[in-house]
C-alpha cells in the first residue's frame, strides 16, 4: 500500500521548480563540481545531518577528520564522524530498493556506536520530548514487515515522481523508528541515496545542511505528520530543503570559461573516432553560434585535431588519432 499523503499543488510545484533547476544543471557543458566543491559539499552535508543529532564538533573539527588528521575531541563523536565520511563517500554504491543495502548502510554508520548495528531493533522505542514521550514507535515485532512495505512502496509506486518518493520514505522511517540508535541519520541518508538515484547531481547537493540550518521547523513538521497520521506537510518542508540546496549549489557552481579547446574537448569524447558533421557539432553544443562552430572546426583542423573531407554542405570532421602512441590527439 502507498503511505498516506496528498499531492498538493504546492509539492507539485516544487517538484516543478527543482526540475527546471536540475535542467539548468544539465545545460552546462562542464557541469561535474570541482573536487574542491564536492568535498566541501561533503563535509557540509555530514555536519549538517551529525549535528541535528547532537554532535558538537566543528565544521573545521569534521574537515580535518575528513582529512584523517588528528582531532582532539569526544572520541564517540570523532567517530560518528568517521562512520559518515565512510558511508557518503560510497553514496553512489546502494540501491535505493535494496533492504540489504539499506542494512549495510546502518552497519557502516553505527558501527562501533551501537550493538545493534545492521540490525532492526529488538525493543520497543520512544521519542522524548523533555519528559513527554512525543512518538511511541510501532513494536517491534512490526518492523520486519513496515519495512519490507516500505520498500515495496519504493520498487513499485513507480508513477509517483522518486523525488516525493524520497520524502515519503525519509518521514515513514522517522515514523517506524526501525532501529535503536541512528534512525535520524539514517532517514537522511536513505534520501540521499534515492536523490543521487533519481540525478547524479544530487552527490554534490548538501541538503542535510538546509535541513540542520531548518532544523525546528523539521521537527515541528514530522511532529504535525504524526499528528495528522500523513506525511503531506513533511513532503512540503522536505522538497523546499531540497530546492534551496540545490539553487545554492547552482550558485557555488562555477564552470570554466568555454574556449575553442573546451569545446573541442567535449566533441572529441562524444564523437571518438567517427565522422560528423557541423550540424551535429551545434547539436551537441548547444549554445554555441554557427559562426563560433564554424571557427571552432576550423581551429581544429589548423591545429591538425582534425582532418576534414568533403566540401560545402558534404564537409565531414573526424578527430585525427596520434599513430605514435595510439591515442586521439588531444
Amino acid at each position: 500500500m502507498r503511505p498516506p499523503f496528498t499531492l498538493t499543488p504546492g509539492i507539485l510545484n516544487t517538484v516543478a521548480e527543482i526540475s527546471l533547476l536540475l535542467g539548468r544543471y544539465e545545460g552546462l557543458n562542464a557541469p561535474k563540481p570541482q573536487p574542491q566543491l564536492r568535498r566541501q559539499n561533503t563535509i557540509k552535508t555530514i555536519q549538517g545531518s551529525l549535528a541535528i543529532e547532537g554532535n558538537t564538533l566543528s565544521l573545521e573539527q569534521m574537515t580535518a577528520v575528513f582529512d584523517k588528521k588528528r582531532v582532539i575531541g569526544p572520541s564517540k563523536e570523532i567517530l560518528e564522524v568517521q562512520n559518515a565520511v565512510w558511508l557518503y563517500e560510497r553514496l553512489g554504491e546502494f540501491r535505493p530498493a535494496n533492504e540489504r543495502d539499506f542494512l549495510k548502510a546502518h552497519a557502516i554508520l553505527m558501527k562501533g556506536l551501537t550493538l545493534e548495528s545492521g540490525r532492526y531493533r529488538s525493543r520497543a522505542v520512544g521519542i522524548l520530548k523533555g519528559s513527554q514521550v512525543s512518538h511511541l514507535a510501532p513494536p517491534a515485532k512490526r518492523v520486519p514487515e513496515l519495512m519490507a512495505g516500505l520498500f515495496s512502496f519504493l520498487k513499485k509506486d513507480k508513477d509517483l515522481p522518486e523525488l516525493i518518493r524520497a520524502c515519503v520514505f525519509h518521514y515513514e522511517l522517522e515514523f517506524i523508528h526501525p532501529f535503536l540508535d541512528g534512525n535520524g541519520r539514517m532517514g537522511r541518508f536513505w534520501q540521499s541515496v534515492i536523490l543521487v538515484h533519481h540525478h547524479p547531481a544530487f552527490e554534490f547537493v548538501p541538503v542535510e545542511s538546509v535541513i540542520k540550518a531548518r532544523q525546528a521547523a523539521y521537527y515541528r513538521v514530522l511532529g504535525q505528520s504524526d499528528r495528522k497520521g500523513e506525511s503531506t506537510s513533511f513532503i512540503e518542508f522536505t522538497l523546499l530543503a531540497i530546492r534551496d540546496a540545490l539553487r545554492d549549489f547552482l550558485e557555488e557552481l562555477r564552470p570554466e570559461a568555454e574556449t575553442p579547446e573546451s569545446r573541442l574537448a567535449i566533441a572529441r569524447t562524444a564523437f571518438k573516432d567517427r565522422e560528423f558533421t557541423r550540424k551535429e557539432y551545434l547539436q551537441l553544443l548547444k549554445r554555441v553560434s554557427t559562426a563560433t562552430a564554424s571557427r571552432d572546426l576550423a581551429l581544429g583542423v589548423e591545429r591538425g585535431l582534425l582532418r576534414r573531407v568533403g566540401h560545402q554542405a558534404l564537409t565531414r570532421y573526424h578527430f585525427v588519432r596520434d599513430r605514435t602512441r595510439g591515442k586521439e590527439t588531444a
